[in-house]
Parts: C-alpha cells; structure tokens; sequence
C-alpha cells in the first residue's frame, strides 16, 4: 500500500495545468474511447461518512438530482460512441426516486449498469423496483460500501447503527439473486492480504458469495487525503512508475452531473472531482473527450500512486 507523507500539502502545488511547483511539465492524459459513463445522481446521502471525498450527508444539496429525461440523452450519445458500462454514485443512489427508472433505461440500451450503494433504508425502500429489473439484472452489479469486515470499523466510518442495515442489505441482495460486489478501503494499520482474509471469513459467515480475493469483487480503495502532501505527476512519473496514461480514470470515463444553480447537467473528468470547475468539461459527451491535467491531489493519491479506479479494482 502506498504510505503518503504526513505532512500538510504544499500550497504551490497543483496550482498551475501546466507546471508543478518544480517547474516540470505536469502529466496530460488524452482520452482514449469512453468506456465508461458514470452520473452522480445527487449529493444527499442518509448518511454523513468520517471522510467521505464527496462531503454527502443529508443536508448536502450541491448536486441537484439527476432526472430520467436528463440521463436518457447522454446514454443515447454513450451508445453512439461504444461505451459499455454505465455507472451510478452518489451521494446515496437510491435517494434519487429516478434511480430504478434510469436502470431500466440503461438495462433496457443492452448496457452494462453499475450502482455504488451503502446497501441501507434508501436501497432497500426501493425492492420492488429493483426486484422487477430481475430479468435484465444479468448486467447490473451492486458495489455495497463496507468500510471494514467488522462492525466496529465500520461504523468508526459510517456512524453507530450504520453496520446492520447494510449487512442486511448485502444479504437481502445476494438472497434476490443480483450480482453484488464490496468496496473498502486500504488501512494503515493492516496489510491488504490481512483485509481480504476478514472480509473472506465475513462473506462466509453471510452466506454471501463474493470472492474477496478477486480485487474487483472486493475492490480496496486507498485512503484520500486532500490536503495531505503527495508529489505531483510529471511526464517523466510514467516511466518511474512504470504507469501507463490508459490505465487512468480519466483515460476511458466521465462523469454526469448537474448542480444546484445549474440550469443543465455537465460533463466533468473524473467521479473523484463533481466540484472542481477546472475539471468541468462542457456539455456533451463528444466535447468532454479531451485531455486532462492531473491538476488535484486526487490524481495522485487514488490514481496513480493509489492505482484505482472506480470502474475495477
């Protein structure tokens, strides 16, 4: 796992598109074909995270939510340019009452769906909707959030309370029949092979069968730190760090929104960044596919010193 600096982030850098603080030709990526199309469908959530990248809670209206009508443009554009997968964050997904509808919408185009859900009373008011996707649900994966294998950890994340509902969420998901995924996080304070093993024996214990040692049914994300000091992404980083520009996020997705003072939905680089103007692309798929400066402390951290991605493991 990558241990950060603990330090405080030097605020002379990612300041300039261009340049690093050093003075070095920061690292571009050029988009390759757009894999992945994923919609933010409001910042509420019915819960407030110790360190939630995105700040939800259930007072966070920065995104308005997205409407069907909104979302079916953008998939009749994604499915002009070969795009695959469809994805689906928050926020909490199912607080926007359109969820269910956009699945079908997405299902319905021969895509491919996925929903990054923390599997508690939003979810689960939505049963009958969800259970009546059954027949498309072949193509749809629900990525339930648990931030530790153990109910402790969990909720020193997500709150008291927070563990049951989800457990019985991701059992509930499992019991239906619908392929369901878990998303963590890394630890400072325990190897990754350590998690995968807890993980492993709570999915047995559930009766839940998802593979913990396969990293994209149980994705481990590293742990973000904005203001945390992490070295900015120069050209020559690609060789040092033996990483490649289409392995990146912004390589092959984009994200949906729309905010609250907006008249309209936009186009922006990444899933980590809905609030950075630098990272708005404009208003059409087609348009959004041009280079990106990785401009942000995200860039580093979660993908390319972190080497995640929300789409895989």
């Amino acid at each position: 796992m990558i241990q950060f600096p603990a330090g405080r982030l030097d605020p002379r850098k990612f300041q300039d598109p261009a340049w690093t603080a050093r003075g070095e030709p920061r690292a571009v990526v050029v988009p390759g074909p757009l894999d992945t199309l994923w919609f933010n469908t409001g910042s509420l959530c019915n819960i407030a995270c110790r360190s939630c990248y995105m700040e939800s809670s259930p007072r966070d209206r920065r995104l308005a939510y997205l409407t069907l009508a909104e979302v079916e443009p953008f998939l009749d554009e994604a499915a002009g340019l070969g795009t695959g997968l469809i994805g689906f964050t928050g926020g909490e997904p199912f607080m926007n009452p359109d969820l269910p509808a956009m699945l079908g919408a997405v299902l319905g185009r021969g895509m491919r769906a996925l929903v990054l859900t923390n599997a508690m009373r939003p979810m689960q008011r939505q049963r009958p909707r969800l259970l009546a996707l059954r027949p498309l649900a072949a193509r749809l994966t629900l990525r339930v959030s648990l931030d530790h294998h153990t109910q402790a950890g969990h909720e020193a994340e997500r709150g008291p309370g927070s563990w049951a509902p989800a457990i019985a969420g991701l059992r509930w998901l499992a019991e239906a029949g619908f392929a369901v995924h878990v998303a963590s996080r890394l630890a400072a304070d325990a190897p990754e092979a350590a998690l995968r093993a807890g993980f492993a024996a709570l999915f047995a214990r559930l009766g839940v069968p998802i593979d913990a040692a396969d990293p994209v049914a149980l994705t481990l994300f590293p742990v973000m730190d904005a203001t945390a000091d992490v070295p900015e992404i120069t050209t020559a980083c690609w060789d040092i760090l033996h990483r490649r520009r289409e392995e990146l996020m912004c390589a092959s997705a984009r994200m949906v929104l729309r905010r609250r003072e907006a008249d309209a939905p936009s186009v922006v680089a990444c899933t980590l960044l809905p609030y950075e103007p630098e990272f708005d692309l404009g208003s059409t798929l087609r348009g959004a596919l041009r280079p990106v400066a990785l401009n942000h402390p995200h860039c580093a951290q979660f993908c390319v010193l972190g080497g995640a991605a929300c789409s895989r493991g």
